[in-house]
């Protein structure tokens, strides 16, 4: 998992053109969508020469494969005080993500609030893991640990709207960048999959991140709460959002997904 992650990034650094989605990171018949947004992201990054991440929007057009992938970046504004960027994945003529990244300086405001508490989860060896059942769970699940505090497991049936609990990188990196933290609030189950009876496929539309600043500067080897909640569901869509907190239980980014579900 880190290693994965710190090729790219060194990849970005040296401005190599084009990258390789890598083997094992399979969700179904696409690539594991918060490795290749992680991508994307380290692409927007590199056009935003100030500010920190503050909102970060992407659109699955299409399935991305292991192979060769190029992502192409512009800034769309670049202010005073707010960089905006946009920038497309491909695979050979197809787009497979699009995405469009705001980058914000801080400034004073007399206007604060605080976010909620995160849940008063149980502890995570108290929590029940995430079974690890080819075929049903997919396989990029296996670069994560899973702890589940709130809800049930997919495909159980379920009436909770909600899912959630602890989840660790299984290989720990170094330090947890803003890559590694799209693809820790991406690595749960949608959280209407428990709300199924039976094996289903369901995947991402459209991806929406807001991100807290300071963000915290801990190793990939601390356990990180995410809460997941299903607002509406039907016609074979389904709307949700979610919240990341760090161990120490500060909120991280908030998160809103459109998942499609055939089943």
């Amino acid at each position: 998992m880190s290693m994965a992650f710190n090729l790219l990034q060194q990849a970005w650094r040296q401005g190599m053109q084009p990258l390789q989605i890598p083997e094992g990171w399979s969700q179904g018949r696409a690539t594991f969508g918060g490795l290749v947004a992680a991508m994307l992201y380290e692409k927007l990054a590199s056009k935003a020469a100030q500010g920190s991440l503050r909102s970060l929007s992407f659109s699955f057009v299409g399935p991305a494969v292991p192979g060769k992938v190029e992502m192409t970046a512009s800034i769309l504004r670049a202010g005073r005080s707010v960089t905006q960027v946009e920038g497309r994945a491909w695979q050979g003529e197809s787009v497979v993500l699009a995405a469009q990244a705001s980058f914000g300086e801080g400034r004073a405001s007399s206007v604060v609030v605080s976010p909620a508490a995160a849940p008063a989860f149980p502890a995570p060896e108290q929590c029940q893991p995430m079974p690890k059942v080819p075929g049903v769970i997919p396989e990029f699940t296996q670069f994560f640990d899973y702890r589940i505090a709130a809800g049930a497991l997919p495909f159980s049936g379920a009436s909770s709207t909600q899912l959630g609990g602890w989840v660790r990188f299984h290989e720990a990196p170094e330090a947890v960048t803003v890559g590694h933290l799209l693809a820790l609030i991406d690595a749960w189950p949608p959280a209407v999959l428990p709300m199924l009876a039976a094996p289903a496929p369901a995947s991402s539309l459209t991806w929406t991140l807001e991100f807290i600043e300071p963000l915290p500067a801990l190793s990939g080897q601390h356990w990180w709460q995410y809460l997941a909640e299903v607002e509406q569901a039907g016609d074979g869509y389904a709307v949700t959002q979610a919240r990341l907190w760090d161990a120490e239980g500060r909120l991280v980014a908030l998160s809103r997904q459109t998942v499609t579900v055939f089943g």
